[in-house]
């Protein structure tokens, strides 16, 4: 099985980044369905950030390449038109998301009687006003829980469009970049929403991991290494920042079980670290994670292009297609663990849901052809990282 699975993975990509990508998307499932004992290991629990964060850097990267050769070879019309297509499949994905999670959602409330599920993923609005909801879902301005990372995307990449032809001057890049951010962080600035409460991820604040992703992927893998060289005691100091927040995060959310309750100013700093303007604190973390990883994790590691890993790179390959079925499947996951209680149920809910997000995956590669375009990509330099988001 898993022999058949590589045959369907892209050559010719950093396989890293689709492996943690799939990693990343298998991680969004499991932190998606409410007591997932499981979704207390994932990345949330242990630092400043989780997956959404690498997900948005590697998206960056990803477009970095991806895009980057694609305006060196064809001028910004062309490429951003290529960046606006991909915008348009986006929306039409969220759309759909955002139809079949509704009546999955509004369906299992009413059989089940639990009008809770509506209040809980924000869909009281929809219930009282359908015609109004779905016109602000279509505007973006509508996002019930768990369908805001999309809408995220969605208006990052339209951004992106517009400043392609900054990503050969990635230093003006940054610059405007993080004007932007210091912008919508200090000055409040975010896009409207119906409901009054304002998007969980705020655009104009996320683009800046977006941005240092796409700086990344278009920079020249020596010249990054001889600028972010490995430093052992600076990789030290790191993975000890890191302990610490993770000891910090578990005494903090479970301390007060067990006796111990944290200092108001502690707590207070803690509350302050929004994930909805991406507070410094989760950029540093994530970027605290990522030179780690790109040093220990050599881009060449024989172990990415075996069969185990095979999975998790499609899956990161065919990120879409992953992450719609992946909101579908954990609000089942939800209800199989609702209905039913015990360890077997914990692993058959993970397990099962794992199982789906690979079927996907292959499905998916399987529709769009890779199986009959890996021999001529084959013939491709191994230099040649091509990387479509």
């Amino acid at each position: 099985m898993f022999t058949s699975i590589h045959s369907l993975v892209r050559p010719g990509r950093d396989l890293r980044v689709d492996f943690i990508r799939g990693l990343a998307l298998w991680f969004i499932f499991i932190d998606h369905t409410p007591g997932n004992l499981l979704g207390q290991m994932t990345l949330r629990n242990v630092a400043f950030c989780d997956a959404t964060e690498g997900f948005v850097l590697l998206a960056g990267y990803a477009a970095g390449i991806a895009y980057g050769r694609l305006l060196e070879r064809e001028g910004w019309a062309h490429a951003a038109a290529r960046v606006a297509g991909r915008v348009g499949t986006l929306y039409v994905a969220h759309i759909f998301l955002f139809v079949v999670f509704t009546a999955q959602v509004g369906f299992s409330a009413a059989a089940l009687d639990q009008a809770a599920y509506l209040d809980e993923l924000q869909l009281d609005p929809f219930g009282a006003e359908p015609y109004r909801a779905m016109l602000e879902a279509l505007l973006l301005r509508y996002q019930p829980a768990f369908l805001d990372i999309l809408p995220l995307y969605i208006v990052v990449l339209a951004m992106f469009a517009v400043a392609l032809p900054l990503i050969n001057r990635p230093a003006w890049l940054l610059a405007a970049s993080v004007a932007l951010y210091a912008a919508a962080r200090l000055l409040e600035w975010a896009p409207p929403s119906w409901t009054g409460s304002g998007w969980f991820f705020n655009p104009l604040a996320w683009q800046l991991l977006f941005a240092i992703g796409v700086v990344l992927g278009r920079a020249d893998p020596q010249a990054l290494a001889r600028r972010f060289p490995w430093n052992r005691w600076l990789a030290v100091l790191a993975v000890l920042l890191l302990l610490a927040a993770a000891v910090l995060l578990n005494l903090t959310w479970h301390g007060p079980a067990r006796g111990w309750e944290p200092p108001e100013w502690l707590a207070a700093w803690l509350a302050g670290v929004d994930k909805t303007g991406l507070h410094p604190v989760r950029v540093a973390s994530v970027l605290l994670m990522a030179w780690l990883v790109a040093h220990w994790l050599p881009a060449g590691a024989r172990w990415l292009n075996g069969p185990p890993a095979a999975p998790f790179v499609l899956m990161g390959q065919q990120g879409l297609a992953v992450f719609c079925a992946g909101i579908f499947l954990s609000f089942l996951g939800r209800l199989a663990l609702e209905l039913a209680s015990g360890g077997w149920v914990q692993a058959a809910v993970n397990l099962a849901g794992l199982a789906a997000l690979v079927v996907v995956a292959v499905v998916s590669a399987w529709y769009g052809g890779e199986g009959k375009r890996r021999k001529p990509a084959a013939a491709l330099p191994a230099t040649a990282q091509a990387a479509t988001p």
